[in-house]
């Protein structure tokens, strides 16, 4: 690393390989689920059927597991300066809640 860079605390980051080959890989996933249904037919259906409360539970446990890792990444001490800085908040609450569900 050159000085510059070590004085400035400016550091090129380095994408990594899962983020840089990402729409492959979403695309490989959504091939593979799509070849899983095909050639398993009816024996899906049981999976299909494990719901509580019209939430289905297999796609509910890979829904967590793709968020999971974003979750290791919140920074919490940092949760205790949003009232000093309330704009990105509002603007997610109201894009989420307002804007996203009509569109």
């Amino acid at each position: 690393m050159s000085k510059a860079k070590k004085r400035t605390g400016l550091e090129k980051k380095q994408i990594g390989f899962f983020e840089k080959y990402l729409s492959i890989w979403v695309a490989g996933c959504i091939g593979t689920g799509i070849a899983i249904g095909h050639f398993t037919g009816e024996n899906m259906q049981a999976i299909s059927n494990l719901e509580i409360y019209r939430v289905n539970i297999p796609v509910a446990l890979l829904i967590w597991l793709m968020i999971y890792p974003m979750m290791l990444q919140i920074d919490f001490s940092s949760i205790k300066n949003v009232g000093k800085r309330p704009r990105g908040l509002l603007l997610t609450l109201v894009i989420n809640w307002l804007i996203k569900p009509l569109t």
